[in-house]
């Protein structure tokens, strides 16, 4: 992808500085880069691959600043104001013995029914298609983070993830799960301590007792059935009937999770980056 851009970055006198860029913040580009984009090749512009990888840059440097083991990072992927959200998707970024630092994070395959774990650098985390270069960085208690990285180093992150992809997967069913669903479970597991949480159904469980409220998105019939027959990655059968057919639909989002969080971190360290 870097490859097909250099041509045009030349023209601009750019590659250079994104080298550079690239270099100082470890942003590796994976094969698996584009996960949870549309499946179909196009064209990146220059200007936003430059203006992702300085964003990256930034982000990283802020990080190095702040020196947590793991955090949780979010970004603007889309305009959701109609649904009163500023964040569209977050994910854990850890701390590397080398100084870099990896995002862990479910993406839904190629807007399929499926989805994936993938860990990748802050550059590929920022260039998706952003609706705006601002970034949340909610950073936990130290005692916090230990647990968030034992959850994540010990098979259970990836235990809690499900393949089965919806976008608006009900936040109390494991019949689906979207991406902040996967990482509010893996919050979860590192919070509890009445007991070890293995699965889906105990992190719910354990949630709901610990009082964490989704967000409810008004979503009215025609814009359902619209989604449900022309996207993949979207259903409604998980909610509950009443409140599906009031238009009510209870999702994880990103605000959702960060209200969840300084409520029972009240040592959490919250910071809003922008370009």
């Amino acid at each position: 992808m870097i490859a097909n851009l250099l041509p045009a970055l030349m023209r601009q006198g750019k590659v250079h500085h994104l080298f550079l860029v690239i270099m100082v913040a470890g942003l590796a580009f994976s094969g698996t880069a584009f996960a949870g984009r549309p499946c179909d090749e196009t064209a990146h512009d220059a200007n936003k691959v430059m203006q992702a990888l300085e964003f990256a840059n930034k982000t990283k440097l802020r990080l190095d600043d702040i020196k947590p083991d793991v955090a949780i990072i979010a970004r603007v992927g889309q305009d959701l104001s109609k649904y009163k959200l500023r964040y569209s998707h977050l994910g854990l970024v850890e701390h590397l013995p080398d100084g870099s630092w990896s995002v862990m994070h479910e993406l839904n395959d190629c807007g399929t029914a499926t989805s994936n774990l993938f860990r990748e650098g802050l550059g590929n985390f920022f260039l998706d298609d952003m609706f705006s270069f601002e970034t949340l960085i909610l950073v936990p208690s130290p005692e916090l983070q230990a647990r968030i990285l034992q959850v994540m180093g010990d098979g259970r992150a990836k235990n809690l993830h499900a393949a089965r992809y919806n976008m608006l997967s009900y936040a109390f069913s494991t019949t689906y799960q979207n991406s902040n669903q996967w990482a509010l479970e893996v919050l979860a597991a590192a919070q509890a301590n009445d007991f070890r949480i293995e699965n889906r159904s105990q992190a719910q469980a354990w949630l709901k007792s610990a009082s964490y409220q989704p967000d409810t998105l008004n979503i009215p019939a025609l814009t359902r059935l619209g989604a449900r027959m022309f996207r993949a990655n979207v259903a409604f059968d998980d909610h509950p009937f009443d409140r599906r057919m009031a238009g009510q639909i209870d999702t994880v989002t990103v605000e959702s999770i960060v209200r969840f969080m300084t409520a029972r971190d009240p040592r959490a360290q919250k910071i809003v980056l922008s370009q």
